[in-house]
């Protein structure tokens, strides 16, 4: 039983579950049915559910059938009625397809009209849109050729601006066309050939300048020269109520900067042609000779393109390169004072184009780029200069160039360039241009004792006396009272050789000016090159007069009494020296002159010069005796040698009146002594064997006629008998003669002896 409840309860669970199929099939989208009708055939049942289903669709069929037969004469009407509109239907279509042949035949035209403007409107709206899309383009193109305008008149920084505008302004609202791409795909090009065409300006620029510096060093020379006039000229005027004017001021127009460092200027760089200013015409300035617009071009150009740095590395690097080639001197700067001033006009020029480029460019090069490159170039100068002034000779050149050097200077002083090594070699050159004058005055000296006469210097009128004195400082109140016409004691020499000694000293001062110097060191520079003239210049020249051998006593007397006075003239020459350096002698160091020693020493060199010349004469009348050791009788009186040799020193020591007094007597008793010494001599040859009583005799008188010379006083000043002491050995030596007249005999003991034994034999 429970099975069949069983069973019976399974039989009523499948039946429900088929009739929820059945309702699903019924109520579900065809589309969703399979998962529907795959549950029944999951199940086991599905035969039973088959004929669920066709009993299902035989109920439906039986109501359909009953919904036809309820509905079946409507439909009959509705067939009917059909019918009838079918008929109407193709009478309508007919009209319709009359209406529309004749419609069709009618707008014919319009359609073609239609179609036209149809064309028309098309064409139009194409017109508008290319217009609007050239109108898009037309600045590009526009901004393109006012590039290339720019590039082709060489205005490459505005062109830089015009290529930036373009690119990032007008390019990106047309970059979908395909020439925007070709401008695009140029632009790095374009930007490259500005950076080439302003270097190559840049280049262009630097050769210019190259080229040109001694012209900008020249002008800036000028302006520096005419300054320092205009300072001399204020400084010798009355200052009431005004001001000197700087340096610094006056450079004003060569330290003008360009208002903007941007360049507005579009012209060709280089140097603007400047036509040779006369003298008394206002210099331009120096920078106003170079447009620096290149510069500024190539640096604005470079920094926009973010490239200075290479630009700045650039242009440092070429202006060394410069540098060096300008402090490189000529081979033959030493001949002319042209090729000293040509170089100092590069080096300025190289400078000044350098300060300016510092103070109106902002990092193009800096203060320790100028300082290195100046000192490079103040030791590479003054290098050159000491090397090439050594070979100057000429002192009037050492002058000019020391002048140039000095200009050279304050030039680049005022630019701020440190000058002190400048004037420190200066002063070495002042050695080297002390040497030059010695030597020059040599020659100088040389030339004024050759041409000289050595006699006093006669003077005929008051004129002619006031014009000597005025050359040298004389004073003499016996030969002012003496009546014209008169002579001064000296000889023309001494008023020579002071004046040039004066010259000397005004060529020492020139150069000492403009040195900024004290009046301490330009008076002790003075002092010690006059001390150098005057004991090696004056006093070799002196000496070689002296030692000549054609000069004669008469000259050697003149040139000690010329000695004397310009030894009493040097307390005139350090007043002189005092007047013009405002130094006492008595401040404390200061140099004295030693012109009293070198005018002692060639006094006493011709004194020693007076006293050999005079016995080598007394020598040559000596050699013109002839004795006749064997004659049998004397003569009545002196022998003509020894006559003619007193009236020879009666002449010459008549000439040594104005001699100092123990000059006159020295060289008197040296000639007495140096004749008695020789008449000793005669007695005493070798030769000598035998005398005779009449040579004897004769020999005597010529020893009285000495001895009556020594007591005339040839010479002032003498004690009683001093001379005569020159003739003591021959009185010493005097015998009596065999013949007993009482006469003495001038035989010395030696000789009567050997002659006593001669006669024996």
């Amino acid at each position: 039983m429970e099975r069949g409840k069983m069973a019976e309860a399974e039989s009523l669970e499948t039946a429900a579950e088929h009739e929820r199929i059945l309702r699903e099939i019924e109520s579900t989208d065809t589309a969703c049915i399979g998962p529907t009708l795959r549950s029944v055939y999951d199940g086991e049942e599905h035969g039973r559910f088959m004929e669920k289903l066709e009993s299902r669709i035989r109920n439906h069929d039986r109501e359909i059938e009953k919904m036809c037969n309820f509905h079946y004469q409507g439909f009959v009407d509705s067939i009917t009625e059909l019918l009838k509109v079918r008929g109407e239907a193709h009478r309508l279509k007919n009209q319709v397809t009359d209406t529309n042949r004749k419609l069709q035949h009618e707008g014919k035209e319009l359609v073609i009209a239609m179609e036209e403007l149809k064309q028309c409107r098309l064409q139009q709206r194409n017109i508008s849109a290319t217009v609007d899309k050239l109108m898009l383009c037309l600045p590009v193109l526009e901004m393109y050729s006012k590039l290339r305008e720019q590039m082709k008149t060489k205005r490459h920084y505005p062109a830089l601006k015009t290529l930036e505008h373009l690119e990032h302004t007008y390019l990106p609202q047309v970059s979908h066309y395909r020439f925007c791409k070709v401008m695009v795909d140029n632009i790095p090009k374009l930007r490259e050939e500005i950076k080439d065409v302003s270097m190559s300006d840049l280049k262009d620029f630097l050769e210019s300048i190259r080229k040109h510096s001694d012209k900008i060093g020249e002008t800036a020379m000028k302006q520096a020269q005419q300054q320092r006039n205009l300072d001399n000229i204020i400084s010798q005027q009355p200052r009431i109520g005004s001001r000197k004017k700087s340096k610094k001021d006056a450079f004003t127009s060569l330290d003008t900067e360009i208002e903007s460092t941007s360049p507005k200027s579009e012209q060709d760089s280089g140097i603007l042609d400047v036509e040779d200013e006369e003298e008394d015409e206002e210099v331009p300035g120096a920078q106003e000779l170079v447009d620096f617009s290149p510069v500024y071009r190539c640096l604005h150009i470079y920094s926009v393109l973010g490239a200075r740095e290479t630009f700045e590395n650039y242009y440092r690097k070429q202006r060394r390169k410069q540098a060096r080639l300008v402090l490189q001197p000529p081979s033959n700067m030493h001949e002319t004072l042209d090729g000293y001033r040509k170089y100092f006009n590069q080096i300025v020029g190289f400078f000044v184009v350098e300060d300016h480029i510092l103070h109106t460019t902002q990092g193009l090069v800096n203060r320790a780029y100028i300082d290195e490159l100046w000192e490079m170039a103040l030791s590479k100068t003054i290098a050159a200069l000491r090397t090439h002034s050594s070979y100057c000779s000429d002192p009037d050149l050492v002058l000019d160039l020391k002048n140039l050097i000095v200009l050279f200077a304050d030039t680049l002083q005022v630019y701020g360039f440190p000058v002190n090594q400048l004037f420190d070699m200066l002063l070495e050159i002042r050695d080297q241009y002390s040497d030059t004058l010695l030597k020059k005055w040599a020659s100088v000296f040389r030339n004024i004792l050759d041409s000289d006469n050595y006699s006093p210097i006669p003077v005929s009128s008051e004129e002619l006396y006031k014009k000597v004195v005025g050359q040298f400082p004389f004073q003499d109140t016996e030969l002012e009272k003496q009546p014209f016409p008169k002579k001064f004691p000296f000889s023309e020499f001494v008023p020579k050789v002071y004046n040039q000694i004066k010259e000397f000293i005004y060529a020492c001062l020139k150069f000492s000016e403009d040195l900024h110097l004290s009046s301490t060191e330009v008076d002790d520079m003075i002092r010690k090159s006059t001390n150098l003239l005057l004991t090696r210049t004056l006093s070799s020249s002196l000496q070689n007069v002296i030692k000549r051998k054609n000069v004669g006593l008469t000259e050697l007397v003149q040139i000690i009494i010329n000695t004397t006075h310009l030894e009493k003239s040097c307390k005139y020459l350090e007043e002189f020296i005092t007047n013009i350096t405002n130094v006492l002698p008595e401040t404390v160091h200061t140099t004295k002159l030693y012109g009293t020693t070198t005018f002692k020493d060639a006094r006493h060199a011709a004194e020693e010069e007076i006293y050999t010349n005079l016995n080598q004469k007394i020598d040559q009348f000596l050699q013109l005796a002839d004795y006749d050791w064997m004659a049998g009788d004397s003569g009545s009186k002196a022998s003509d040698y020894l006559t003619d040799l007193i009236a020879f020193l009666r002449s010459t020591f008549a000439v040594f009146t104005h001699l100092p007094g123990k000059v006159a007597q020295t060289a008197c008793m040296s000639a007495c002594k140096h004749l008695a010494t020789s008449l000793m001599q005669l007695l005493l040859e070798a030769d000598v064997r035998q005398l005779s009583l009449g040579a004897l005799q004769q020999f005597n008188l010529d020893v009285q006629e000495c001895e009556q010379f020594a007591r005339s006083g040839p010479v002032p000043g003498f004690q009683e008998d001093t001379l005569q002491l020159a003739f003591i050995d021959l009185d010493n030596s005097w015998i009596s003669s065999p013949s007993g007249t009482g006469q003495h005999t001038s035989l010395t003991m030696a000789n009567l002896l050997a002659n006593i034994c001669v006669s024996t034999q």
